[in-house]
Parts: structure tokens; sequence; C-alpha cells
């Protein structure tokens, strides 16, 4: 493999402005203040509690940022060999003009210092925008969220629905649809007018996705309204059991499907958390992925809905090959992404190299950030990009013989045009 070859992808793939189709980001508070908001994330304090750090040294309430970062940083020489710890120095480099290699207790605050100075600047957000490349990104918007505030253009509203899903047993979430919307949910009716008007309101403010995370066990069947009226009523009487929450579950995710479909939203589906595995990890560090879930579970819904496009990500490496076989057979499933666990490049090249080499090259979205602060966005999917060029080199200039410029077309279309046709064919 020619280094000058690959390095030349990468630039390539470099120029490439992107659409990130998937974050956490608050869109009023979008990037960093300090340092604590990047090791803040949950990748670093659960590292740091895996090598050691008790849990409640990280989490201790009304701790400073600055006490934070101190107690984190003796930690990171247990973690200097992990990708993640290779995005904080590319961050520090890139973003925050710090020439380091490692971060350690001679230098963290300096770079601390560096951080502060540099993320108060009042165009900032703007900076790492332009130094990220990202034209746009997509946030994570509960139910009744009003959407209001910030530029819809620049953050692509998207619903999230797991607490529709699952939680709508639950008074609280009820009353907050009712909030949201001016409906009362108690039986199959209201539920579908309650969506109704929440599909409204978010297509009205620029959404260009729905999206739930789902546990390994969840199938979604279609319900009948009657099925669904008998568990409603249980439901809001307070009795109801495990099965009529299940029924519920279901029929509400149904109904999600149909006004996807009516609405012409894709519908992401993030597939195979299991929550709560480690209840003693920080926030965020106590979920893991089950290789007991099946896309089988979701062929019904694939079937029933060819109108929908479902971009698919799994939790467990080992579904990787399931998802790259029904993206080949089913035009409405689309591969999306290197999910959470997935996000390594040991995870990335396999999973990357088998969708390109089976997957109509239309139906796959590359990458997304998932991230909850703007800086990451650099590291992250610079760190895709590599994986990505040293595929299109192997497989596709040295393997198939096309030229680079062939290659780097595909990349073009897997990172950026891609998200376009999928989410912006309106």
């Amino acid at each position: 493999m020619s280094q000058q070859a690959l390095d030349r992808i990468v630039a390539a793939l470099s120029d490439i402005e992107l659409i990130d189709p998937h974050s956490h980001i608050n869109p009023h508070d979008p990037a960093s203040h300090n340092l604590a908001d990047i090791l803040g994330y949950h990748y670093y304090t659960e590292l740091a509690h895996s090598a050691g750090l008790p849990a409640d040294r990280i989490e201790e309430s009304d701790i400073s940022p600055k006490e934070l970062v101190s107690r984190l940083v003796p930690k990171l020489d247990s973690l200097d060999n992990t990708i993640q710890l290779s995005w904080l120095v590319e961050i520090a480099r890139e973003l925050l003009d710090v020439d380091i290699d490692r971060v350690t207790s001679d230098n963290w605050e300096q770079l601390y210092d560096a951080a502060e100075q540099k993320m108060s600047a009042p165009d900032w957000e703007s900076e790492v925008l332009k130094r990220s490349k990202l034209k746009q990104v997509f946030l994570t918007n509960d139910f009744d969220d009003p959407l209001e505030g910030f530029d819809t253009d620049r953050y692509i509203p998207c619903l999230r629905t797991d607490d529709l899903v699952f939680h709508l047993h639950q008074p609280s979430v009820r009353e907050r649809v009712a909030n949201a919307t001016g409906v009362e949910v108690t039986d199959a009716k209201s539920v579908w007018e309650a969506l109704g008007k929440l599909f409204s309101h978010f297509k009205s403010k620029n959404a260009k996705a729905c999206a739930i995370s789902l546990p390994p066990d969840f199938v979604p069947t279609h319900v009948t309204d009657e099925d669904a009226e008998e568990a409603f009523m249980r439901l809001t009487d307070g009795r109801p059991s495990i099965e009529d929450r299940q029924v519920v579950s279901r029929f509400v995710f149904w109904s999600l499907a149909e006004m996807c479909a009516e609405h012409r939203l894709p519908f992401d589906l993030m597939i195979g958390v299991n929550r709560s595995v480690y209840p003693a990890g920080v926030h965020q560090g106590r979920d893991l992925y089950d290789s007991r879930c099946s896309l089988s579970q979701y062929a019904e819904l694939f079937n029933f809905f060819p109108q929908v496009t479902f971009p698919v990500s799994v939790l467990a490496p080992t579904m990787n090959q399931e998802l790259v076989s029904y993206a080949w057979i089913f035009p409405n499933v689309v591969t999306s992404g290197h999910w959470w666990y997935s996000n390594i490049p040991a995870h990335i090249e396999p999973d990357c190299r088998a969708r390109l080499q089976a997957v109509p090259r239309t139906k796959q979205i590359g990458y997304y950030s998932d991230m909850y602060k703007l800086e990451f966005g650099l590291p992250k999917f610079a760190m895709y990009r590599r994986v990505l060029a040293k595929v299109l080199l192997e497989d596709f200039v040295i393997g198939h013989g096309w030229s680079e410029e062939r290659a780097v077309d595909l990349g073009q279309t897997v990172l950026r045009s891609n998200v376009e046709s999928i989410f912006f064919a309106d």
C-alpha cells in the first residue's frame, strides 16, 4: 500500500463539507466552555472509572470544572492506548492549537487555560464548525421540544421517540404529551391524533428524521386497535401489566412508522442497546450491547412499510453481516454509521469494508458523530476518513484498479451525498 496514495485520498476526503446525520448537540449551547466539557464526555468518565477512579469522585455534586479535570488526568495514562484519547489529543492540536501528544500532570493546566481562552471567544462555535468542515448537524430532540431559539437550518431537528414508545405508561410522559399537543392520550385514536400534531410541528421546524434506540428484545409487530384499546384502558387506570406495556409500545412504534410514511420522514433505528447492565457505572457508562438481538425481529416492519426509509445502526459488531444482508435485499434498509461500541477503527474497518463490497453505494450513511459537544466532530470524522481511505485504497484502487478519483467519488457518496438524498429528499 502506498502511503502517498493513502495521504492523497485522506486529503481529498478531508475537503468534503459534511452534514452530520446524528448527534446529541444542544443547539442552545453547542460548543464547550472548558476542558471539563471535553473530558466530561462519557467515553472518558466511563474509561477512567473502568481504570479505577471511583464513580463518586467523578460525579460528586457541585464539583468545579477544573477539579473534575484534575481528578481525571491521573487516569489518562491508563487510557493513552485508546482511540478516545487520540480524539482528545487531536482536539488539542487542531482546535486549541496546543501541540501535545498526551495529556499529563505536567501539561494539563496549560491545556485547561488554553481551552478556556479559546472557548470564550464569541465566534468559537462558528470556528469549530469551520475547522471541522461541518455545514449542518442533526439533533436529538425530545418529542415536546418547542424547537425555538436556534437556527434549524444549521441544527436540523430530529424527533426522538424513545419516551413515546417505552414510557407512555408513566403519567408524567402522558402529561408531557398533553402539554405539547393538547391531546390527552387515553386510547388508540388519541395516540394517532397526538402523533399527528407532533409530526406536523417537527416538520414545520425543518425536521428531517424520526429516531429511536431499541432494546434487544423488542419485536415490532402490528397491533390491532381492539388489542390496543384494552391495554390503554388498564394503562390509564394505573394497573397495566408488563404485557399491556408491551402492547402499547408496539402500537405506538407501529403508529410512528405510519406517521413516517405519511410525512415522508426516514425512521432511524438504533438497535440492540441493553440498558443498565452495570448499574454502578457512571452516567451513560451502564449500557451494553446484546448479541442475542437479530434483525429478523424487524422483517415484518421492513416488509410492511416499503415507502419508509430505515437507516439502521447496530450496536453489536457481530450484527454487521446481518445488517449488510438486509440492506443487500431490502430497498428501504440503509446501513448507518458505526454506533457506540462499534465506533473504534478495529470494528469500523471490517464493517465499512463489508458494506462497501456488498451494499449499493447509494444506501450507505458512512458516519455520524453521536457527539454531545461540537469539538468532537473533528476527531471522530477524521478517524472515520482515515479508515475509509484505507479501505478505498486497498479494495478499490489496488484491488479493482480504480483511479483514485473514482475511489474518492465513492467516499463522497457515503460521506455526504447519501445524507442529502436520504434525509433531504423533499
